[in-house]
């Protein structure tokens, strides 16, 4: 009964409208008054979930991003990947594919990547010919880019939902290949829905733009080397490495590029502190809800239930993607991230599945639900950006979906994939 209190608060108070984390409180304050626990307690793991010291790189991450896309880093980007996969076939889609890869890995935000990329290369397609749904398309399915290569703020809520069990610096360097998989499968996709469409390939500029572009865009790479690198090496915590690298952004914005005004400088403070601060709540509160699944043994349950029903690991597998791809289409990531950890964790482990390994396909697997209807924040962010109706989006979004899709397929059952290269590094 008192699980039932718990979802079912949770539920409705989401079905009302409620924003998550308050959705996740208050579900949470419920199911300890049931269960006569002390309300103190109830509040003191609101707030211990937040009593990480790691969780402060997280709204350095987040600001270092909105520099960059305040900065005139992502114009740059752009002018690169144009200048290096532009002449193919339907260039400005692989070229879309490609500034994603870049920026998402600077910045570790999917809505960054949309508002910064998006508002770019969305009206060039247009004026060259692109279908919007086109563009809308690949700008939203390769967005996701920002959540699986690093740095990604939400690698580092993976890792506190393990309870520390897992290094962040592992998970960093466990997304790059992953990352740039998926990718490769979306500009294929991009390649192939352009040439059944007829679209024109981009005249290439010649190899002296293509170094000169290279070259201006090397100060905006440098922040994700900095931050990655540093953190590996040992140099940084990952903390430090997030405060060092948005102190790096802001000098290469004001300094180098010199895109950076005053009046967005303030832009990006104010972003950086209500994405902080909702992110940061969204954490306190979950880590309440996550201490009640445990309570009511929700993950012993949950792998008794799921290793019931087969014994076979794929189709265990092919289960927890589902259930969390079902999940992904109607509630928030970060909020997924803290809820079912400790839930398919567990099971995944029993199965010998490396947590790391399992940390990636669920990013991924989120990241795709931020890309469907009816509560995908990246489909919205871009049909909003590219003024194209959700329902010519999504009529032809489909191939993209197959796309990663089958990233996630490969990352799944191919072990080798996530985690050669933490271990060759490691080792």
């Amino acid at each position: 009964m008192g699980l039932a209190l718990l979802l079912g608060t949770f539920a409705v108070s989401v079905i009302i409208g409620m924003p998550v984390a308050f959705a996740l409180g208050i579900a949470s304050l419920a199911a300890f008054w049931y269960e006569g626990l002390p309300l103190l307690v109830g509040f003191q793991r609101i707030v211990s979930g937040i009593n990480v010291f790691s969780l402060m790189a997280i709204p350095f991450f987040i600001f270092a991003g909105d520099l960059m896309f305040h900065g005139g880093i992502a114009m740059r980007l752009v002018r690169f990947a144009q200048s290096a996969v532009g002449a193919v076939r339907g260039g400005l889609g692989v070229v879309n594919v490609f500034s994603s890869m870049l920026f998402g890995g600077i910045s570790g935000s999917a809505i960054a990547d949309i508002s910064a990329l998006g508002s770019i290369l969305i009206p060039v397609m247009k004026d060259k010919g692109y279908d919007a749904d086109y563009a809308v398309n690949v700008t939203v399915t390769s967005s996701i880019a920002g959540i699986i290569i690093p740095p990604s703020h939400n690698m580092i809520i993976f890792a506190l939902a393990t309870g520390g069990a897992v290094s962040i610096s592992k998970l960093f360097l466990a997304g790059v290949v992953p990352g740039i998989l998926m990718c490769l499968c979306l500009a294929a996709t991009a390649y192939f829905v352009a040439v059944k469409r007829g679209y024109s390939a981009e005249k290439f500029p010649g190899w002296k733009i293509l170094a000169l572009n290279f070259a201006s865009a090397i100060p905006g790479l440098m922040t994700a080397i900095i931050i990655v690198g540093g953190t590996l090496s040992g140099v940084f915590t990952v903390t430090e490495s997030g405060a060092f690298g948005a102190m790096y952004a802001f000098i290469v914005t004001l300094l180098v590029y010199r895109n950076i005004t005053w009046d967005n400088f303030k832009i990006a403070v104010v972003s950086s502190v209500r994405t902080t601060s909702m992110v940061m709540i969204l954490i306190a509160c979950a880590g309440a809800f996550a201490y009640m699944l445990t309570f009511y043994r929700v993950p012993t349950k949950t792998v008794e239930l799921l290793t019931g029903i087969t014994d076979n690991p794929i189709l265990i597998l092919l289960m927890i993607n589902a259930v969390l791809l079902l999940l992904g289409m109607i509630m928030d990531m970060a909020a997924l991230i803290l809820i079912c950890t400790p839930i398919f964790l567990p099971v995944a482990s029993s199965l010998g599945m490396d947590p790391i390994q399992f940390g990636i396909m669920m990013l991924v697997n989120l990241g795709l639900g931020l890309c469907t209807p009816p509560v995908g924040t990246c489909l919205f962010a871009g049909c909003a950006v590219g003024k194209l109706p959700i329902e010519k989006a999504v009529k032809t979004i489909w191939p993209f979906y197959i796309a990663i899709f089958i990233a996630l397929m490969l990352i799944t059952y191919v072990p080798a994939i996530s985690l050669t290269l933490p271990n060759l590094i490691s080792g």
